[in-house]
């Protein structure tokens, strides 16, 4: 979990980095979150941009930031793999496991190596045959501190998080819910049942798929501009939402 929060952290600081439209007021809308903050919000949003606005002082510590960053990712993802490597994995029921352990090469390294490679060959096609595909059209405008864009969206993985907080009309609350939609992955969302400790609770896999479920339609809202019925249907989802985190996080 650590792992994703770092990656959504480097993957906003390289998409502010175009100076394009739809990334310079994405930069805007995503730090002026801070000023939210009771009595230190306003002076930490300014010291964040570097001056009064986003800017090149914005953009010079994005960079930096965007280049640190997978590097302390990179440090995680091998701390990762090498208490895998000395713990094993989990599994569903529980089980010791030990007896039915097989080697890693070449079993789990093939069985890895596949879907990266499928991964590397969709990247490689989309950056060199179609690299504005899934990108808004808009961000190859020059960014204009003058001219707002008609509809302000990130990118699809950031979606369900920017429907739930523009679901609140309160800003501060807004930003509370957003951190807490980040931060709840972070929670194991398993539960183990008094009579067998070591089975799963069917009622918490359910809520688990209905948690998923509802960040699909997140993430359509999201894409989608605030009037009805996607306005309603955003705050009733996220009420869906936080319902399924608080039933998952019960011990």
């Amino acid at each position: 979990m650590a792992i994703l929060v770092l990656l959504i952290a480097a993957a906003f600081l390289g998409y502010v980095l175009p100076w394009g439209q739809i990334s310079f007021w994405g930069a805007t809308v995503i730090t002026n979150i801070f000023s939210a903050i009771p009595y230190l919000g306003k002076t930490l949003v300014n010291w964040l941009w570097g001056g009064f606005s986003v800017s090149q002082p914005t953009l010079t510590r994005f960079f930096a930031l965007h280049f640190l960053i997978p590097m302390l990712l990179r440090i995680i993802v091998l701390i990762h793999l090498i208490m895998l490597h000395q713990t094993g994995s989990s599994n569903p029921i529980g089980t010791n496991t030990n007896l039915d352990k097989v080697e890693f090469h070449p079993y789990f390294s093939t069985k890895d190596f596949t879907p990266f490679l499928v991964v590397i060959i969709v990247i490689i096609v989309l950056t060199t045959q179609r690299p504005l595909i899934i990108g808004d059209t808009e961000n190859s405008n020059e960014a204009n501190p003058l001219a707002t864009p008609i509809h302000i969206q990130p990118e699809w993985y950031f979606l369900f998080a920017y429907a739930i907080l523009r679901s609140i009309p309160s800003k501060l609350g807004g930003v509370v819910a957003l951190l807490a939609s980040v931060i709840r992955f972070l929670i194991p969302m398993k539960r183990k049942t008094k009579k067998n400790p070591k089975k799963i609770d069917p009622i918490k896999i359910i809520m688990i798929w209905v948690l998923v479920r509802t960040l699909i339609i997140l993430t359509w809202i999201g894409a989608n501009p605030v009037e009805p019925p996607y306005e309603i249907t955003g705050q009733v989802t996220r009420v869906i939402f936080f319902s399924a985190i608080a039933f998952t996080a019960i011990p």
